[in-house]
């Protein structure tokens, strides 16, 4: 006797095909069992095996610009005198900004800067003041984590380029530590204002894609993933993922203030990826922009595929394919792999490339 069969065609939203590759990825490449028994009634519509590449990609909205502004606090009694322009960059040993008329100048590093170092102190922050004098052209000096007589000699030959008091002790209020060159991105305060507090924000000269990726698709990203940017002109700019959060932002938890104003309708969780760009001349003045963003998170290459709807859920477990020959079928028992673009890997005993197989109508 026959056993029975319940065909069901398998919906293509981005849930279920997430779901359906995790599960086949436990189980594929097994031997398909052939499930003998005639059809008479054969399926209205059929459909060849091919061989083809499949690649499974997701399109989501990003922003193009110069990444999160950075605040820049001055700390002192002095004026503000002079600020640089909004969208120049700073490199290092050029100013930020100027207070009694001295320049603050930018040093690279990523330690901030937190006490005053003289002769005989030792740390990774007296190597970072090190490397900066040596890179701005202060010789004598060796770059390592002791303070000693000769760095002291070298910081009273910089203080006096920039007109300070020569003590050879190094004040931190004396520079700006950021990781290297900087665009300047909004002036937060005036000349004539008191050194004190937030004085202007920096980005990166470097733009990029921020993207606030729906949580649900976390698992479809991953660092050095092959991304293209559509940009509000049409063209297309090669990317590369280079970070994916880890920090779940929003959601129901999140969404206690925003319901009320959002139509009672919780804020979607999301985490942060960002997208670099090689062709940075490609982009023209775009900031701030609006983009979308293809992902290509997965490929099977040359692989057996078959329409998702061809699929059998067989009422013993799994899935299998109709397999239609002449004016007769069989049943044969399949694994599946990577779903995408409407098709399904798969593999079975007398699945080859060109056989055929039922699809509902």
């Amino acid at each position: 006797m026959s056993q029975v069969r319940r065909r069901t065609v398998l919906v293509g939203s981005a849930a279920l095909v997430v779901g359906a590759v995790a599960t086949a990825a436990a189980g594929f490449g097994g031997q398909g069992t052939a499930r003998t028994g005639s059809d008479t009634n054969p399926p209205p519509s059929t459909a060849p095996v091919t061989r083809i590449t499949l690649t499974q990609s997701q399109q989501v909205n990003g922003t193009l610009g110069y990444g999160t502004p950075v605040t820049v606090n001055a700390h002192g009694e002095n004026i503000i005198t002079w600020l640089p322009a909004l969208g120049a960059t700073v490199d290092r040993g050029q100013p930020l900004y100027r207070a009694d008329n001295h320049a603050v100048p930018l040093f690279y590093g990523d330690l901030p800067l937190y006490r005053q170092l003289r002769s005989g102190d030792t740390g990774d922050d007296v190597k970072e003041i090190e490397q900066n004098l040596a890179a701005l052209g202060y010789a004598g000096l060796t770059v390592d984590t002791k303070y000693t007589s000769a760095t002291a000699t070298a910081v009273r030959k910089w203080q006096k380029t920039l007109g300070l008091t020569q003590t050879g002790v190094f004040d931190p209020a004396a520079v700006v530590i950021a990781p290297g060159t900087v665009r300047i991105a909004s002036l937060i305060a005036h000349p004539t204002d008191q050194a004190a507090g937030p004085v202007l924000t920096y980005t990166a000269t470097t733009r990029i894609v921020s993207v606030a990726l729906d949580v649900t698709l976390q698992e479809l990203v991953k660092p050095g993933l092959a991304a293209t940017v559509t940009l509000p002109n049409g063209k297309t700019v090669a990317g590369t993922i280079a970070t994916v959060g880890t920090v779940a932002i929003g959601g129901p938890e999140a969404a206690t203030g925003a319901s009320a104003t959002n139509g009672g309708q919780n804020t979607p969780a999301t985490i942060a990826v960002t997208v670099t760009l090689a062709d940075q001349s490609a982009l023209g003045t775009l900031d701030q922009a609006p983009v979308a963003v293809h992902i290509v998170s997965a490929t099977a290459e040359h692989v057996l595929t078959v329409p998702v709807a061809a699929l059998v859920a067989l009422a013993e477990g799994g899935y299998g394919l109709e397999v239609v020959t002449g004016s007769t079928s069989r049943y044969v028992a399949v694994q599946t792999g990577m779903f995408a673009d409407g098709r399904v890997q798969v593999a079975g005993n007398g699945i080859a490339e060109g056989t055929i197989v039922g699809v509902p109508s």
